[in-house]
C-alpha cells in the first residue's frame, strides 16, 4: 500500500493513532460513511494493512506513517493537503498506575507529549485546511479521566484534562469559523492494547482492569459514537459526549460480577 498522502480532491478524514483500537475502528467507520480516510500512526505495517482492508471493502484509505509528537514531520504531512473535512485526534494512551509520590516523570512526560502536544501539533497544522474547506470538524478523543480523577491515575488524568481544556478553549477561540470542535470522552473501553501498554505488557494486571465487567465498551462502540457526531448536520456541534458501559457509573464505581 502506498504511503504518500492523498490529493485533497475528495472529503478527507485524518485519523491519528489508527494502527489499532479506537483509531482503527474509527477509520473503518468513517470510510464506510463515505470519507477518504488518511490513517496515521508510527506502526507503518499496521496502517498499511488497515488501508488495504478498507480499500478491499470498496472504500478509500491511505496510510501515512507519522509520529504526532514530531512537529517537523507533522508540518510536512500537512503540506500535502489544501483542504480536509475531519481531523480525529485519537493518538495517545496511558503509562503506569503509580501514585503521585512515586510516579515516573518520564511516563508523565510521554503521556503529555502524546495526548496533549500530539493533539496540539495536528490541530495547529491542519486547522487552516479545515477552515479552508468551509465545513470542518476537529474531534478530540479524550477520556472520562479528563473529567474526574482517581487514585493511581494522576499522570494520565492530567494529560486528559489537558486535552479537554484544549478542545474547550479552541471552541471558544474559533467560534464564527466553519469548524466544529467535538470532544468524545469514553470510559472503560476494552481493547487489545490500552491496558497492556499501561502496565508494561503485564497481562495479569491488564486483565484485572476488566475483571468481572460483563460488557465494557468496545473500540467499535466508540468509533460508532465518533462517526455519529461527525455526521450530524453541519450546524450541530456535539460539544462533549461522555460514554461509559452500563456497568460503570464513574471512574471509581464499576459493577463487577465476581
Amino acid at each position: 500500500m502506498a504511503t504518500a498522502a492523498p490529493s485533497a480532491a475528495s472529503r478527507i478524514a485524518v485519523v491519528t493513532g489508527a494502527s489499532s483500537g479506537i483509531g482503527a475502528a474509527t477509520a473503518r467507520r468513517l470510510a464506510a460513511a463515505g470519507y477518504r480516510v488518511v490513517l496515521t500512526a508510527r506502526r507503518k505495517d499496521r496502517i498499511e494493512a488497515l488501508a488495504e482492508e478498507i480499500e478491499a471493502a470498496g472504500h478509500s484509505a491511505t496510510a501515512y506513517p507519522l509520529d504526532v509528537t514530531d512537529r517537523a514531520a507533522v508540518d510536512e504531512f500537512a503540506t500535502a493537503f489544501r483542504t480536509i473535512g475531519v481531523l480525529v485526534n485519537n493518538a495517545g494512551g496511558a503509562l503506569g498506575a503509580d501514585p503521585v509520590a512515586t510516579g515516573d516523570p518520564a511516563d508523565w512526560r510521554t503521556m503529555f507529549e502524546t495526548n496533549v502536544l500530539g493533539t496540539l501539533n495536528l490541530t495547529q497544522a491542519l486547522l487552516p485546511k479545515l477552515i479552508a474547506g468551509g465545513d470542518g470538524t476537529v474531534v478530540v478523543v479524550s477520556s472520562t479521566a479528563g473529567h474526574g480523577t482517581y487514585e493511581g491515575g494522576a499522570g494520565y488524568v492530567a494529560a486528559k484534562h489537558g486535552e479537554h481544556v484544549l478542545a474547550e478553549t479552541l471552541r471558544l477561540e474559533i467560534v464564527g469559523q466553519p469548524v466544529r470542535v467535538i470532544e468524545i470522552a469514553p470510559g472503560m473501553v476494552k481493547t487489545d492494547e490500552f491496558a497492556l501498554t499501561r502496565f508494561g505488557g503485564d497481562e495479569a494486571k491488564a486483565a484485572k482492569v476488566y475483571e468481572g465487567v460483563a460488557e465494557p465498551l468496545t473500540a467499535d462502540d466508540v468509533a460508532d459514537t465518533i462517526t455519529w457526531a461527525v455526521t450530524r448536520p453541519s450546524h450541530v456541534n456535539v460539544d462533549l459526549l461522555v460514554l461509559r458501559p452500563r456497568a460503570q457509573a464513574s471512574n471509581t464505581k464499576v459493577h463487577r460480577e465476581l
